[in-house]
């Protein structure tokens, strides 16, 4: 005889059923609360060292860059902390340079984003958003725009910047065959960070209710 199949099907979906009624949803992930100190206060950024880049092997050196900032605590993950404004590549008497004639033109705001912290180093790993750089090496007519890894350590209130491929490509070109759109820029780059007019380091910390 034909043993009747419908019970058992009937039976498996109303286990199935049950197991979705008794499972707990998943809990969310609770954002990190970033704590500035102090908070807010504007900032000056100054380069410690040579501004590094290189695209497609042409390497390019900036003895300097400035930039003010405004830090802000924010809850958040990701969360913005600061807007980077007016960044400046080069100085008076110290362009940047290269293997060929080069002017690099950063155009702000940036961004300073926060998204994982460090207890034990007080390292605040996050990126740089909203990057947006000009550059006219010999005829080239060229612009980059992404964004770039970054660290910001409270032992040296330090912000490094160092990109990596694909963060910060090319998306404007004269001449594609040269240089491509989608062609990775390399930045590498280190600012003290101090509180404006003084030689106060601020200090970052992330911690999750």
């Amino acid at each position: 005889m034909k043993k009747p199949v419908a019970p058992l099907a009937l039976s498996a979906g109303a286990a199935a059923a049950a197991l979705l009624l008794t499972a707990a949803p998943a809990s969310a992930v609770p954002s990190t609360v970033w704590t500035v100190t102090p908070s807010p206060t504007a900032a000056s950024a100054t380069s410690v060292g040579n501004v590094g880049m290189s695209l497609n092997g042409i390497p390019m050196n900036c003895p300097k860059s400035t930039a003010s900032m405004v830090l802000s605590s924010a809850t958040g993950n990701p969360a913005v902390l600061s807007g980077i404004n007016g960044p400046t590549f080069g100085a008076p008497g110290a362009p940047c340079s290269s293997q060929l004639p080069l002017v690099v033109t950063p155009t702000g705001p940036w961004k300073f984003v926060a998204q994982d912290y460090n207890a034990t180093t007080g390292v605040t790993s996050g990126y740089v958003d909203d990057i947006d750089i000009g550059l006219n090496i010999a005829y080239l007519v060229l612009r980059v725009r992404g964004t770039s890894s970054a660290t910001f350590s409270n032992a040296t209130g330090r912000l490094t910047l160092s990109s990596v491929t694909g963060e910060l490509p090319v998306t404007q070109t004269n001449d594609a065959g040269a240089v491509p759109v989608g062609s990775s820029l390399f930045l590498k780059a280190t600012y003290q960070i101090r509180v404006s007019g003084s030689s106060l380091l601020l200090k970052i910390v992330g911690t999750n209710p």
